[in-house]
């Protein structure tokens, strides 16, 4: 759903992985975007932004103030890497968070927050995204907000970090293309949905104009994949590596089903989801550029 009129879309954590697409996407569609970033990168075509941090109410509510809408992506990442280090997950998460919600309530405008499709499990991250779209919800019910919570599954595609959060995309690429044994946690039963982060962007922007503020879309494809079926279509492509299963990390458990119903997205939902397969073909050259 293309907008009516020319907006500035306040995009927090733009310069993040997600937040690339989605500024690319917005242009696409006529708005435009305005990045929320603690650091800066040479980004063509030039893009306004404001330098700042979510945990900077004062910082939030300026730039908040700037615009007509707000796509909040900025967070912490990581199940594993955030459980020594839940103070943080939740500060940047939650609070972070409320300094932007309670900016769109004081200057009345429409929000999309993303959450993460693996609300459910026992670690920082999933906890604090999960605590936020609650807040959100609740703001939306008793406070007249129109934030439109976004719940991402597991985005993948080109500029996609390796490190510090281990995404199983790039790793599982970059081990192929470097002919190592590829890192499989559990017996790879794991059931994923993955989203190609175009897919993902597209829906974000989509929701700006959502109809519905009382539950959450589910930004997924609905296909039911192992993690041993992504491993074997990475191996194909490239044409190189093996498999290795090694013991469950923390905060994540054995035998998980991470999967949205995409039917929650309504009208929202693109008219054809990039296929896992064409979305790793379509990611695999960034990663030989990066080696």
């Amino acid at each position: 759903m293309e907008s009516s009129a020319l907006r500035k879309v306040l995009v927090t954590g733009g310069m993040g992985f997600i937040g690339q697409f989605v500024v690319a996407k917005l242009r696409e569609k006529g708005y435009c975007p305005v990045i929320f970033d603690h650091h800066f990168v040479p980004h063509e075509p030039p893009v306004e932004r404001v330098m700042g941090s979510v945990t900077d109410k004062d910082a939030v509510d300026h730039a908040v103030s700037l615009c007509d809408a707000v796509i909040h992506l900025a967070g912490i990442l990581g199940t594993q890497e955030t459980i020594n280090y839940p103070d943080f997950a939740f500060e940047v998460n939650v609070m972070g968070s409320l300094n932007v919600f309670q900016a769109v309530r004081r200057y009345e405008l429409p929000a999309v927050y993303i959450t993460c499709g693996n609300y459910w499990m026992n670690n920082p991250y999933s906890i604090s995204k999960h605590t936020a779209e609650r807040i959100a919800l609740m703001m939306n019910c008793e406070c007249g907000t129109k934030i439109a919570v976004v719940r991402g599954y597991n985005a993948y595609g080109p500029g996609q970090r390796a490190a510090p959060i281990r995404k199983i995309i790039p790793n599982f690429i970059l081990s192929a293309l470097r002919d190592e044994t590829i890192t499989v946690y559990g017996d790879g039963e794991q059931l994923m949905d993955m989203i190609y982060v175009e897919d993902l962007a597209d829906i974000l922007v989509r929701v700006l104009d959502a109809p519905q503020y009382d539950t959450p879309y589910e930004a997924g494809t609905g296909r039911r994949t192992t993690v041993n079926e992504i491993a074997t279509v990475v191996i194909g492509l490239v044409g190189a590596g093996s498999i290795e299963h090694v013991p469950m990390r923390p905060g994540e458990p054995e035998h998980a089903v991470v999967m949205a119903n995409p039917e929650t997205l309504g009208d929202m939902r693109p008219a054809h989801f990039v296929t896992l397969r064409t979305g790793i073909a379509r990611t695999i050259p960034y990663y030989r550029g990066y080696l």
